[in-house]
């Protein structure tokens, strides 16, 4: 393709626009691209917006235009001004009957002119050009040579367009704060021409709905350069006269909430005081919209009565001479809450209102004693409503409805309930104890007396009421839940949802069932009931969950026979699901005498070690992977939450006193991984190569030894031998992991650091054979690998005593892990060389690799910085900078002086001058971690050519 020259004489328009081949589109789209960029951007345009083109082709020439005036305007002398100025109006008078697209990207092209030129050069752009759109013919200095379109409705539309597009055009360019504001301030004095004739188009009875539709979109623009609404409240309520007409209804809500939500709004108190009535006055409209189902008006009229309510809610309860207009603004938004249907299928307008009463309780409760008072006695009545409401609000539809619903309005639903929840829980701020007194007196009536027809969802609203509170706030002193628990097994819970609620209830009044034991006979057998059935899987093993875990010691019934746990043989639940049932088990489990424990455990797990043998003395194969992984799991989660080691609080008056185990006796989790070892060593023959598998078994003990700790020791000889083995083997990141586990708790212990020490040596050569063949596609060992280290470093840096450890390739592995593009592992990386540094100076190994590799290092960060990693990782190098500069600032200084002098290193963006200052700043700081991050995201910015640019923040 020839160089740039008029594109209207080129194919390369066509290929943009019509070439179905992507590749040509691109070359083409890079073309036009430098075109218009070059200087005769400014002559061929208006050759590419003469009539006999095509629409696509004026299209081009218009943005063109745009592009050379937003981005170029520096590069047309001062005197071309005004003649560009009358051809870009005489063409837009043209256009003005269409094509749209052409004729809005001309009125986008004399915005941006304008701001170029305003206020200096032009003083009054919107008098000027109002003038200019007056139906008389025009000046011949368009300097088109044509005749312009004379039809006045078309000019009107074209002057409204360039009119609305000003502000937009503003709020896009990328302005300095000082030329924003001044362009701010010019174009809000030019409100005081803009508004009345803006309100005389909207009254004129001439005005056709496309004009007046153009009118309301404008106010939208100049609403957000913050036109004070004392200087347009008059016209403001002439959009409300828009609403009545359908064609214009969404866009005069859109404009009326933009109107009133600007926050500047509240200096204008009679404005609001005015607008009021007029919200008011909506409000049979909105009842009547509400009765035939139609969503759109309902939903238009909401936005504007919560954005009046909700912008101004303070100011509006503050002026108590008009306090009944407000009130009657709340219970107007109280009647959209309550709107009839079923969110989000047949309405979806009471979504919109929730944050309302957040923001009114907020602002009644600022208030000081006296004045909160008052207005309590007011809302407080609203409130009350309000719970009702969302209550009602939250039913579920019948069984059939809901079957019919699709997946995506069942999930908005559930956020929607959660929304109502939030908004319930917030609200018991204000009501208190009245509330779940409320809640209670009403669900008694609905399960005590017989005459009571209730709908399964009315008592399940109920609950979730209580729930909702209770979820989050302490019931521990409300005297209605010892009630509320004798009530909830007089529940039917043959309907799932109900049954569901019931069992959520259950576990939100776990803690205070742990503070009253004698109320869990009732309680427990529903949700060991609610356990068989795989519907209920969910609701009723978190329940439990939370009971075994709040209530551990008063179980005795429970341990005594594991009734639950025939449902893990049963496969009545999906994995997730028995992994919490597990959990719940060893929290049952830890409360017994410890002498017991393991009697239990055996019983407990004996079906799935069974299970585990049986597998793995099959050939692998996909079912069996997952049952094993299955298997793994069960018994981790098991030993995450058995933990003999826990005393509960008041344990004293416990019947079976627990006794701590002598120092011969293994805790039981010990015991049985001893006893299972074997066989786990069977199933890692088989799948050594599987990192799932292997993941699987390491977590396992990863558990046990967090949950343990030091009681873990028994098992650490084996432990270390077969994790050596299996990672010299098959390298996989989770054996590094479970590594530094066993370092962290068992490195200071003098009879097990001679076996950590040769699994160190051990993993450490196996994974520098990694990095020598090239460790670019296993990120995870090598972050793995970079905590284990740094791990060594922080609880027994002596290990590094060891002649067996390479320094110099340990360092070596550092550098090339900071090059990786993963944001964890570049962490791991910098988290080891900040471990590392400090360690330097008392031992010589790390002291000569530093010496003799350090300018390495200084080079790798500083390629990283300035461009060769991403930007969001340049926090973690600032964090080897200054603990080099803490730790050898001297030679710090010297290894960047010596890197950074390269011409174009580390980019071509950064002048010597520009490196010399951030070498500077940088030596300068050896404490403020804040400021070092600041030094260095300030040079790579400068680097990446983006100081300045806007994106900086980004």
């Amino acid at each position: 393709m020839e160089t740039p020259t008029n594109p209207g004489e080129n194919p390369a328009l066509c290929q943009l626009y019509f070439d179905p081949d992507m590749e040509r589109k691109n070359v083409a789209q890079k073309w036009l691209t430098q075109a218009q960029a070059s200087a005769q951007a400014w002559q061929f345009c208006w050759a590419l917006l003469s009539p006999d083109k095509l629409p696509e082709v004026q299209f081009f020439g218009a943005s063109t235009l745009h592009t050379k005036i937003s981005r170029h305007w520096n590069d047309l002398p001062t005197d071309q001004h005004e003649s560009l100025r009358m051809q870009l109006l005489s063409h837009i008078l043209r256009f003005s009957s269409g094509p749209k697209m052409v004729l809005t990207r001309l009125c986008v092209a004399l915005a941006s002119m304008a701001l170029n030129l305003i206020p200096q050069a032009w003083s009054q752009p919107v008098a000027d050009l109002v003038r200019a759109f007056q139906p008389q013919k025009p000046d011949s200095e368009g300097g088109s040579g044509t005749e312009v379109s004379q039809d006045p409705h078309a000019h009107c539309l074209a002057l409204l367009e360039l009119l609305t597009v000003l502000p937009e055009e503003f709020q896009s360019s990328r302005l300095i704060q000082a030329r924003r504001t001044q362009l701010r301030e010019a174009l809000a004095g030019e409100w005081t021409v803009m508004c009345p004739m803006l309100r005389q188009l909207l009254q004129s009875q001439d005005s056709t709905n496309q004009v007046k539709e153009k009118v309301l979109r404008c106010l939208s623009s100049w609403v957000g350069l913050d036109v004070p609404l004392g200087e347009s409240h008059e016209l403001v309520q002439d959009c409300f006269t828009a609403l009545s007409n359908p064609e214009l209804f969404d866009t005069a809500v859109e404009t009326i909430v933009s109107a009133i939500s600007q926050p500047d709004c509240q200096r204008y108190i009679d404005a609001l005081l005015n607008l009021t009535p007029l919200v008011l006055g909506l409000h049979d409209q909105l009842k009547t919209a509400a009765q035939d189902g139609d969503m759109e008006t309902s939903h238009g009229i909401c936005r504007i009565a919560v954005a009046m309510g909700e912008t101004h809610s303070r100011v509006l309860l503050e002026q108590v001479d008009h306090w009944q207009e407000y009130l009657a603004l709340v219970n107007m938004i109280l009647f959209c809450t309550g709107i009839p249907g079923h969110y989000p299928v047949s309405e979806t307008t009471s979504s919109l209102t929730l944050t309302f009463w957040y923001t009114l309780q907020d602002d009644i409760l600022s208030f000081e004693e006296e004045k909160q008072e008052v207005y309590l006695q007011i809302y407080r009545p609203v409130y009350f409503q309000l719970v009702d409401v969302l209550l009602h609000k939250s039913h579920y539809p019948s069984q059939e409805e809901y079957d019919s619903w699709s997946s995506d309005d069942r999930e908005q639903f559930r956020i929607y309930r959660v929304d109502i929840s939030d908004t319930l829980m917030y609200v018991y701020e204000m009501l208190g104890a009245e509330l779940l007194s409320n809640l209670y007196d009403r669900l008694g009536r609905q399960l005590m007396d017989p005459q009571q027809s209730a709908v399964w969802q009315d008592t399940e609203a109920l609950l979730f009421g209580f729930q909702s509170i209770a979820e989050t706030i302490d019931v521990n002193y409300s005297d209605v839940i010892p009630g509320l628990i004798a009530l909830i097994p007089r529940v039917n819970i043959s309907n799932v949802m109900l049954a569901d609620t019931v069992m959520y209830t259950i576990g939100s009044l776990a803690e205070w069932l742990a503070d009253h034991p004698v109320m869990l006979g009732g309680i427990l057998p529903m949700v060991l009931q609610g356990l068989e059935k795989a519907e209920l899987s969910v609701s009723s093993v978190s329940t439990l969950k939370r009971i075994c875990r709040e209530c551990r010691h008063d179980l005795a019934p429970l341990r005594s026979g594991h009734p639950h746990c025939d449902v893990l043989v049963k496969e009545i639940h999906k994995s997730s699901q028995c992994m919490w049932l597990m959990q719940a088990l060893g929290f049952l489990l830890s409360a017994l005498p410890v002498d017991e424990i393991l009697g239990r455990l055996h019983s407990l797990i004996a079906p799935h070690v069974q299970q585990l043998d049986t597998l793995a003395q099959q050939e692998p194969n996909p079912t069996n992977k997952q049952s094993i992984i299955h298997v793994l799991g069960m018994l981790s989660s098991l030993f995450t939450t058995l933990d003999i080691n826990t005393q509960a609080d008041g344990l004293e008056g416990a019947a079976s006193p627990r006794r701590t185990p002598s120092q011969t006796t293994h805790n039981p989790v010990v015991v049985v991984l001893q006893q299972v070892f074997t066989l786990i060593q069977s199933v890692l023959s088989k799948w050594l190569d599987d990192s799932e598998v292997v993941e699987a078994v390491c977590g396992v003990f990863d558990k046990s030894v967090r949950t343990l700790l030091h009681d873990f020791g028994p098992m650490v000889a084996q432990l270390t031998e077969m994790l050596g083995q299996i990672y010299s083997a098959f390298p996989q990141a989770s054996a590094l992991d479970l590594a530094r586990q066993l370092v962290h708790i068992f490195a200071g212990e003098e009879h097990h650091i001679a076996k950590i020490k040769t699994l160190i040596e051990v993993l450490t050569s196996t994974t520098l054979t990694i990095f020598q063949q090239g460790p670019r596609d296993h990120p995870d060992i090598a972050e793995s690998f970079m905590y284990l280290h740094a791990q060594i470093l922080k609880r027994k840096p002596d290990l590094y005593l060891s002649d067996q450890l390479d320094m110099k390739a340990l360092f070596y592995c550092g550098v090339l892990s900071l090059k990786f593009p993963e944001t964890p592992t570049v962490k791991a990386a910098s988290l080891f060389f900040t471990e590392l540094l400090p360690r330097c100076k008392d031992m010589p190994s790390l002291g000569e690799v530093l010496q003799r590799d350090g300018k390495l290092l200084t080079e790798t960060i500083l390629q990283a910085v300035g461009g060769g990693s991403p930007r969001n990782l340049t926090e973690h190098f600032s964090d080897v900078l200054l603990s080099l500069n803490r730790h050898c600032p001297a030679l710090l200084s010297q290894w960047m002086k010596e890197t950074l002098q390269t011409p174009g290193f580390p980019s071509t963006q950064v002048s010597t001058e520009q490196k010399h200052t951030f070498i500077q700043q940088l030596v300068r700081e050896q404490t403020n971690k804040r400021r070092v991050k600041d030094i260095v995201k300030e040079f790579s910015l400068l680097c990446r050519g983006l100081q300045g640019s806007g994106y900086s923040d980004f």
